[in-house]
């Protein structure tokens, strides 16, 4: 079942000059993401994947072309407030996101906006906080807290919200390994254990090869698309558009350079890198 839609979307920014001489940020692009559905963004700087994730749920407006959430077009004025409680959005940094003193508190802004009973906030922010596993922090002050646990409390307000989608961008880029993995891990128990539409930008290769499928931008247009298998098996493409594959998938391409017998399919982590070695041999 298909989530979101979207149909040949051309956008630009406004400048001091001619908006209609400004090149496009995004030209005539279209894709899908079906429910439950786990899907990267990946590219180069520049090549729109931020201008997309802020279209997913309107902060941003085609200039031609539609994006269609649960049937909804995000043009649609009086349809905007229910794709905004459907599509959450979680940005790279997480002070941005965090309005309170006290975690629960700043878990409940959300909710509290919308109007809800006490006694179904308090359930929301209590669930909300034991699904990304920071329940016992919900009495402390964010700014005590790591920037993993910050991430994950910005994604804790998100989830009290209760969307059918969360949209991170490049959520782990200001974290350290052990705060990434934090966060990845959160990502991808909502995903898998309570079924929410993920849409994931990263610079990071393996946080996206643990997506369903990847989608790669280049100058506003999609330039491929698959598993993660597919897509990260095509490394000299890749290059050639100033990305990278995951460590596990450059060592074996190395490898198979050399002359060792690896499948044109390339391992995606350690565990695979080592089986796909071993039967090289």
């Amino acid at each position: 079942m298909q989530f979101i839609n979207v149909e040949n979307v051309v956008f630009r920014y406004d400048t001091d000059s001619d908006k209609e001489s400004a090149k496009p940020v995004l030209k005539e692009l279209s894709l899908s993401v079906d429910k439950g559905e786990f899907v990267a963004l990946l590219g180069h700087n520049g090549s729109g994947k931020s201008t997309l994730a802020k279209m997913f749920n309107g902060i941003l407006l085609p200039e031609s072309g539609d994006v269609i959430v649960c049937g909804m077009n995000t043009k649609d004025d009086e349809k905007l407030l229910d794709i905004r409680r459907r599509v959450g959005l979680v940005l790279q940094n997480p002070d941005n996101q965090l309005v309170a003193s006290i975690v629960e508190e700043d878990v409940a802004f959300g909710p509290e906006n919308l109007g809800l009973d006490p006694k179904e906030i308090r359930r929301r922010v209590d669930e909300a906080l034991k699904a990304v596993d920071m329940y016992e922090y919900r009495t402390h002050a964010p700014y005590k807290l790591s920037g993993g646990q910050k991430q994950r409390i910005a994604i804790a307000g998100i989830i009290a919200m209760q969307p059918d989608c969360i949209v991170l961008d490049e959520p782990t880029a200001m974290l350290d390994p052990r705060g990434r993995q934090e966060v990845m891990d959160t990502i991808v128990k909502l995903n898998k254990e309570q079924n929410i539409t993920v849409i994931l930008i990263t610079h990071y290769m393996d946080e996206a090869s643990l997506a369903d499928r990847l989608i790669v931008l280049d100058s506003g247009k999609i330039l491929t698309q698959g598993t993660p298998k597919e897509v990260f098996s095509k490394v000299e493409m890749l290059r050639k558009h100033s990305l990278d594959v995951p460590q596990s998938t450059e060592l074996a391409y190395r490898l198979k350079a050399r002359g060792l017998n690896i499948d044109d399919t390339l391992p995606l982590n350690v565990s695979e890198c080592v089986e796909a070695i071993i039967k090289g041999l």
